[in-house]
């Protein structure tokens, strides 16, 4: 992205005489009302699309050009310009203070993988001489820009200096010249007595942090530095020769950070390498001829105070120090010898608070005022306030005291922070026998020769010219005189060093100081023939993570045919930002694979940060997470704009890396949150297990949205938008079951913690349980959960147990994943953690959105993540992508909150079409004669077609139909009593119609039939129903999907035979060998078998739902009606399985009533006990089975541990003798089972001989890997 940004006042640009223009319209409506969280604004306000508001910038307006070409920045100029006047009053909630005094127009070209677009930004509404205006229309003028669009790499293909050679690296902390002797070489580890002096080199950068913008990076390889080496002449390392050169230490002022402290280290390397070429070596600097125009017996020397300890947002990567709390006034001493005191000081002081009122600073400079900075109070979502001073003072003395008091207003709890003083002063150019940097500020004013003249200049041996710290050159004085004078040409600022050589700093050694050869970017691109191949996937991670990252890499090869790279982070900044940490060293990795593909076609597509990031950098606060960092803003103090984001890592072109609003994504990136190689293991497992065959069901044609409900008005919008993306979806792709949970549709109830919705928490349990390929939630929330009212919070998400059933979530809400504070862990981090299930991944935010911007990017999104024709989806990562890039959210920075948490090749599993239906009771099943009546039989015929709609012969699998009955129209409740126009605010909507059967079918030949009793629960009115199918291959693992609309479902077939008969029911927990009784984990699984002649009802009649009570509990029936599902080939016989949650120790009774289609109710209890974690470990009816046996046995126990048990059995002779140990686990298979069965024996001892026959005794010991409890049994066995 290119960027210029200038004011009205500078409409002389000259545009050129084939200028084009475009005119735009400001469609003003009035104000509108703006909510984030629980804040309310009042804004003006015009079309959503080109509307744009910080609270730090006020308001803007943002268009595309219609013209795609490149555009010729300088050319852009703004005419015809037509306002009105406006009132301070229609400003509304917009400060005065954010209205500029004229019209600021800033334009852009930005390109995503080959796509450019053009886009202005201007305010629409500015201060003309105290008299506001808004802007109504204007034209824009523009030349085109020559636009080269042939594929061209910025950087090339290259090896890496470290690929040969010997290295070693050390740490500098200081800037300015540094000694290293012979003595330090030998402590580095370096034979000293074998190498040419000559052939030494030093590479670095220093501590400055590389460039955020891509196109200002100097080198993506290490750089050489000119060093000088005293006595390298001869050859040889003899103990008085010695190297000198100018390190960059880690404090130095970088405007992109507006900071003296390197934001990601507090140390900084520099790497010597030993042999080859000789090294790069300073040059003696030539003075002009002639004689000065200028001399210069002063110069300019900058000294500043900043400290980073505290960051008040926690958010941002701007820290602070000295805090005024207890203590409200600081003191700062400042020293400038010399000093020319008829000149001005610059001073500059950066401070910032956290108060709710208004409080301030008085600044005294040597006991003089000098200004008052003002703090504003703190309002809903910024967390700090900032001031500066930045002014001239005179002060009369060489040192220097400034003074700092905070006034907090009388507001205890306010506390104000020190970013950094910073004073510039003009001092006489007298040396002191010290190395020290000086400069000049008139020399790129002037022109022709200047002269320095340094007095006191004794014990100056050199003056180095650093403004090239690599390349530098040098003065030398020769005489040691006292007063040393050289010449250089002016109109160019400067930077230099007097070198003293009594005076130099001795860098730190290091424990591992040597640094292995390697050459990542030549090697990166080798496959394991070592030939080039592209890269389609890159993932980067710490080394610690690798193991786990590579397997998401083999999944990825396996599963999608990518070429993967797995890249260490180690390894990245040993190359590319000499072994310091640098966000820019990651992308600038990122940008030379993207770059160096063969083709545009080829180049990389997804980057994977594979790790957790913190708002620190540096461990500076306890369980520190900054595992993968990612990009921080440098606004630190609001919840809105101060943000964390990895789109840094995936703008690829050269002039983006400033996050400016219109740069855009070229890369889909995604994140694992992963802090220890447990956790990474247990992400890539879910990630895995994705792919398995248990994953390959009916869920994947499932699609769940939530809705907040209307706490107040600006809410309705919550609601009605959810609503209209089911419909859409549903319209675009009915295939898709889609399900709704509006919270406002359920009963709200009052508790003592607030208003709750406790069956909108139980549906979408039952929901997730169910499965769903896509949860989109939309309302309000934030790091504990969903809604106000808690639909689902941190332990609801730790609690979900949906495994082979993982959804994407879609949270476009505040803070719900805000994963960069360590201190405070989130609902969507959880969520994803969930080792039993939770989400695969979460299209999610990390700071506060605005619901108008929410609203926006979930319509947007949704016409991406859907957008596929048959089976071909993108990743969801992509779809993340290309939603940040539409221009209908373009506009708004607000969309770098969002991120891709997950797998970014990650795609919907969606199946592939198609699934047929042909025949209704043996008619076609477009006959619109044939209706399907409540207990009529039905059968339903068709076959599994390929893409082209022909049958697939040799298909053969399983199919699950569901058959909906009629869809059901349904208004929310106005829980809230919120009202527009005076009527409450309701939202009428449709949903599918209750299941009617769901059941499987044997797919032979691609051909399969259903059949079924229609329940008589129906609702009489005939019209549509929906089938929806879904069937499964294992050889190979593939599915299909399909769905038909044009089944009739209505009236009563009143010659149905007659049927008085319940169901049977059989009831286990966990596994079908539970005895009732027996001893559960506090997670219970509910496993039902049931059979009745004419099949199970499940279409949800009043009163005939299928029903378990726990512990007679009739306020709170679990509905499992959802859960059921009939047999393969059967109507008649099938199952539900349900998960209970965080149940009581004790025992617990619970019954279940299920009803047929005619019906008839049966019920049946089972009791069972949950362990109680407080209580021993306890293992019963210990047995071997067969016993006696002869050459097979199996150990079998009853245990009341919901962990993994370890396992040791041992068998001894009836005198005594140990002659076998057996060792296993329970649970091992992730089965919740409180029966162990899978440990065998085939009687022999431990060293594989057949033991003889008669009685042995063993001694079965178990031990719980989760509390370390233990317990044993002893038992008998015979041997035939």
């Amino acid at each position: 992205m290119k960027k210029i940004s200038f004011f009205l006042a500078l409409w002389s640009i000259v545009i050129l005489s084939h200028s084009q223009t475009q005119r735009f319209e400001i469609d003003w409506n009035g104000s509108k009302v703006f909510s984030i969280g629980s804040k309310q604004i009042e804004l003006p306000h015009f079309k959503a699309k080109n509307f744009n508001f910080s609270f730090e910038k006020g308001i803007s307006f943002v268009s595309q050009l219609d013209d795609k070409t490149p555009i010729n920045l300088k050319s852009a100029k703004i005419t015809n310009l037509n306002t009105t006047v406006v009132s301070e009053s229609d400003l509304k909630d917009l400060k005065l203070s954010q209205i500029p005094k004229n019209i600021q127009l800033i334009s852009y070209n930005s390109n995503a993988r080959g796509k450019t677009s053009n886009t202005i930004e201007i305010n629409p509404i500015f201060n003309d001489e105290g008299v506001l205006k808004k802007v109504e229309n204007f034209t824009l003028s523009f030349a085109p820009s020559p636009s080269n669009r042939s594929f061209n790499s910025s950087t090339s293909l290259q090896s890496s200096a470290l690929k040969t050679g010997q290295w070693y690296r050390f740490a500098i902390d200081t800037t300015g010249v540094h000694k290293l002797d012979k003595g330090f070489f030998d402590a580095l580890g370096i034979n000293t007595d074998v190498i040419n002096p000559k052939s030494i080199k030093v590479y670095g950068h220093g501590g400055q942090s590389l460039p955020l913008v891509n196109n200002e990076t100097q080198s993506y390889d290490l750089i050489q530095n000119a060093i000088q080496f005293i006595g390298e002449e001869d050859g040889v390392f003899n103990n008085e020769d010695y190297l000198l050169f100018y390190a960059i230490g880690p404090k130095y002022f970088n405007p992109e950070n507006n900071s003296h402290i390197n934001p990601y280290s507090d140390v900084c390397y520099y790497y010597i390498r030993i042999g080859g070429e000789n090294g790069l070596r300073m040059s003696t600097a030539e003075e002009p001829l002639g004689s000065p125009n200028n001399t210069f017996n002063t110069f300019h020397d900058y000294k500043f105070f900043e400290n980073d300890e505290y960051n008040i947002g926690q958010v941002g990567r701007r820290w602070f120090g000295h805090r005024f709390y207890y203590e409200n006034t600081h003191t700062f001493n400042f020293d400038f010898p010399n000093l020319i005191t008829s000149r001005p000081l610059n001073l500059r002081v950066y401070a910032a608070a956290s108060a709710e009122s208004i409080t301030n600073m008085e600044i005294k400079a040597n006991n003089s005022d000098i200004s008052s900075l003002s703090f504003p109070a703190v309002q809903y979502g910024i967390l700090g306030t900032q001031d500066i001073f930045d002014g001239d003072i005179i002060i009369s003395t060489d040192a220097v005291t400034i003074d700092l008091f905070y006034n907090n207003n009388g507001n205890p709890s306010a506390r104000a922070y020190i970013d950094y003083i910073a004073m510039e002063a003009e001092r006489a150019l007298v040396a002191n026998a010290l190395q020290f940097q000086f400069k000049h500020n008139d020399m790129p004013l002037l022109n022709g020769i200047g002269q320095f003249n340094i007095s006191s200049a004794t014990g100056i041996d050199e003056v180095w010219d650093v403004t090239d710290p690599y390349n530098i050159s040098f003065y030398r004085n020769e005489l040691n005189s006292a007063e040393f004078s050289f010449k250089t040409n002016l109109g160019h600022s400067k930077i230099y060093q007097a070198v003293a050589l009594s005076n130099t700093y001795r860098p730190r050694l290091l424990t591992n100081a040597a640094v292995a050869n390697q050459d990542l970017k030549g090697t990166v691109f080798l496959n394991n023939e070592g030939q080039f191949q592209d890269i389609d996937y890159l993932i980067i991670t710490p080394a610690f993570l690798s193991a786990q990252a590579e397997r998401l890499a083999n999944i990825n090869r396996l599963k999608n045919n990518l070429n993967v790279k797995v890249v260490t982070l180690e390894s990245v900044y040993t190359e590319f930002s000499t072994g310091m940490q640098d966000v820019s060293a990651i992308r600038n990795l990122v940008k030379y694979v993207y770059d160096n593909a063969s083709n545009p076609n080829n180049r990389l597509k997804y980057l994977c940060l594979f790790g957790d990031a913190s708002f620190d950098y540096k461990d500076r606060i306890q369980n520190n997470t900054n595992i993968a960092p990612s990009w921080l803003s440098e606004n630190s103090f609001s919840l809105t704009s101060s943000f964390i984001s990895d789109d840094f890592f995936g703008m690829m072109d050269g002039s983006e890396g400033s996050m400016a609003t219109a740069d855009k994504l070229d890369i889909a990136v995604g994140r694992i949150l992963a802090e220890s190689p447990q956790r990474a293991n247990e992400m890539v497992d879910k990630i895995e297990s994705y792919y398995n065959a248990d994953a390959y069901a009916n869920w994947r044609n499932n699609f769940l949205l939530i809705s907040d409900d209307v706490d107040k008005l600006s809410d309705r919008f919550l609601q009605l938008t959810t609503d209209e993306i089911a419909e859409d979806v549903k319209t675009s792709k009915p295939f898709i079951n889609v399900k709704k949970i509006h919270s406002d549709s359920f009963t709200q109830e009052s508790s003592a913690a607030g208003q709750r919705y406790p069956q909108v928490n139980d549906a979408i349990f039952d929901a997730l349980e169910v499965g769903a390929v896509v949860v989109n939630y939309f309302g309000h929330g934030g790091e504990d959960g969903l809604a106000s009212e808690r639909i689902f919070d941190k332990i609801n998400a730790k609690a979900l147990n949906n495994p082979s059933k993982l959804a994407c979530f879609v949270t476009v809400t505040c803070e719900y994943t805000k994963f960069d504070n360590p201190l405070r862990e989130t609902a969507g981090e959880f969520l994803y953690w969930n080792k039993r299930g939770g989400a695969i991944g979460l299209i999610t935010t990390t700071r506060q959105i605005f619901i108008s911007v929410g609203i926006q990017f979930n319509e947007t999104l949704s016409q991406y993540l859907f957008d596929f024709e048959n089976s071909q989806t993108m990743s969801i990562a992509e779809a993340l992508r290309l939603t940040k890039n539409d221009p209908s959210v373009t506009n708004n920075a607000q969309r770098r909150l969002v991120f891709f948490i997950g797998d970014p090749a990650l795609k919907l599993p969606l199946a592939a079409p198609e699934i047929i239906a042909t025949k209704l009771n043996g008619e076609d099943i477009t006959n619109t004669n044939i209706t399907l009546q409540a207990l009529s039989p039905a059968k339903i015929e068709g076959f599994v077609a390929s893409e082209q709609g022909n049958i697939i012969n040799n298909y053969s699998g399983t199919l699950t139909a569901t058959v909906f009955d009629k869809s059901i129209q349904r208004t929310t409740l106005a829980n809230d009593g919120s009202t527009f126009n005076g009527q409450l605010i309701t939202l009428d909507y449709e949903t599918l119609g209750e299941v009617l059967f769901r059941g499987q079918a044997t797919v032979e030949n691609g051909k399969f039939e259903i059949n079924f009793i229609v329940p008589r629960d129906i609702v009489v009115p005939v019209g549509n129903g929906k089938i929806s199918f879904y069937s499964k291959t294992d050889n190979p693992l593939s599915d299909q999907r399909g769905y038909n609309f044009d089944i009739k479902i209505g009236g009563v077939n009143l010659n149905a035979p007659e049927d008085n008969q319940g169901p049977n029911i059989e009831l286990y927990m966990n596994d079908e060998s539970f005895v009732s009784g027996g001893i559960t984990n506090e997670n219970p699984t509910l496993i039902a078998k049931l059979f009745d002649e004419n099949g199970i009802n499940t279409a949800s009649g009043v009163g005939h739902d299928i029903v378990a009570l726990l512990d007679g509990d009739e306020t709170n029936p679990f509905i499992l009606n959802d859960y059921y599902i009939a047999d393969v080939d059967s109507y008649q016989i099938g199952s539900l399985s349900y998960p209970f949650r965080n149940l009581e120790p004790g025992l617990h009774t619970l019954s279940l009533k299920a009803w047929d289609v005619y019906n008839n109710a049966s019920t049946k209890e089972i009791q069972f006990v949950v362990f109680d974690q407080n209580e021993s470990l306890e293992i019963t009816n210990v047995l071997n089975y067969p016993n006696p046996f002869i050459n097979y046995t199996e150990f079998w126990f009853n245990h009341n541990s919901s962990g993994v048990l370890d396992v040791s059995i041992q068998i001894f002779t009836i005198s005594g003798k140990l002659i076998k140990t057996i060792i296993g686990q329970t649970n091992a298979s992730g089965s919740n089972s409180s029966l162990s069965r899978n440990i065998s024996w085939d009687g022999t001892d431990d060293f594989g001989s057949k033991i003889g026959k008669g009685v042995y005794i063993y001694k079965l010991n178990v031990k719980s890997q989760l509390t370390g409890l233990k317990s044993e049994k002893i038992e008998k066995l015979v041997i035939l």
